[in-house]
């Protein structure tokens, strides 16, 4: 991993939405007093898995690389494979701001076998993601649904001796199923609550442990916290983790909530556990998605349903590039980025690194 010793040259490949949405100007001034600064827009289809481009948009993309020392690349750029890598001689570093969680943009292998380090920003959303996943918890323990239907009816109102007590996060233990960036950060904003916090995660390293004062457990063990929240990506090994036999591991008046992706929890067992009415759930995201329309969970009064957008706020789309300045900026000065695709990161994305 050696930077250039010349001026170096760094490319920029992505759609012209992007490059408006993300390419903050005061970001790019300064990734322009590091390098010469060079933008290719492409409008290659993508999604979050494997990126499927047309011959003549790979072609353009491995000679714009070809001028390239560092390579970075988002939504609307085709994949940068061995053929691009090949193609590249001088390239030494590759980023994806956005979207290759599960290496569906760079071929981190081969990236590695050319002597390139590659590095994946899409943890910016984490911040976010963190914030509106303690709103759930919160909203979950003062529960939230059962006061939207008092507030509209009227005869609930008169009566508050029918409303139960609601409940504080301070000093209550909270549960994380996978503890990646946004465990982490989600960890720091527990701290002010003063409650334990257990994780359920067998890639994450046990240094954690002691570095952010939280305690690693087995799943059924995290499940009987007060506040469950479930943070693993989806992977073949996740898919359906979360089941029946979990489910009944809440204790009654629990909260559990979902920020990662849906197909984690099977569906058909997570409607027979709130429908039960005993814990609250609140779920950003659903498998089915969008949640069809006469799903039962729309009309359970202890779920709140938000259509997938914990990561989305106007302050995410331009950090997803300040943050890979940063990355730029440590590799040209001789440090080590700190979001790089390592083995580690992709034996728990369920990918070979």
């Amino acid at each position: 991993m050696t930077p250039p010793t010349s001026r170096p040259v760094v490319g920029i490949a992505l759609s012209g939405r992007i490059r408006e949405d993300y390419l903050g100007a005061a970001d790019l001034e300064r990734l322009g007093r590091l390098a010469e600064v060079r933008v290719e827009e492409f409008e290659v289809p993508s999604g979050w898995g494997p990126v499927e481009a047309d011959e003549d948009s790979r072609r353009r993309l491995a000679g714009f690389a070809a001028g390239c020392d560092l390579l970075v690349v988002c939504h609307g750029s085709p994949p940068v494979d061995e053929d691009v890598l090949a193609a590249a001689p001088r390239l030494r570093f590759v980023g994806e701001l956005e979207g290759d969680r599960f290496a569906g943009r760079i071929d981190v292998e081969a990236a590695r076998e050319h002597d390139v380090v590659a590095v994946d920003t899409t943890h910016s959303s984490s911040w976010p993601v963190a914030e509106w996943a303690l709103a759930l918890a919160l909203l979950g323990l003062r529960q939230h649904g059962l006061f939207r239907r008092v507030m509209a009816d009227e005869e609930l109102r008169k009566d508050r001796d029918e409303v139960p007590p609601v409940r504080e996060l301070s000093g209550r233990p909270v549960g994380m199923i996978g503890f990646g960036h946004i465990g982490w950060r989600l960890r720091e904003l527990l701290r002010p609550f003063g409650g334990p916090v257990l994780v359920h995660d067998p890639f994450a390293p046990r240094e954690l442990a002691d570095a952010l004062d939280v305690d690693f457990a087995p799943l059924e063990r995290v499940m009987g916290c007060d506040v469950v929240v479930c943070l693993v990506p989806a992977t073949p090994s996740t898919e359906g983790m979360i089941g029946a036999d979990e489910l009944e591991r809440l204790q009654p008046g629990a909260v559990f909530v979902n920020v990662s992706r849906g197909a984690v929890v099977d569906t058909d067992a997570l409607v027979r556990r709130a429908a039960r009415g005993d814990a609250w759930f609140g779920l950003d995201v659903h498998d089915p998605e969008p949640v069809p329309v006469g799903a039962p969970l729309r009309h359970l009064p202890n779920v709140l349903l938000s259509p997938h957008i914990a990561g989305v706020t106007e302050e995410a789309r331009p950090r997803f590039f300040t943050v890979m300045v940063d990355e730029i900026e440590r590799f040209l000065t001789g440090r080590e980025p700190r979001a790089q695709l390592t083995d580690a990161v992709m034996a728990g994305r369920g990918r070979p690194g």
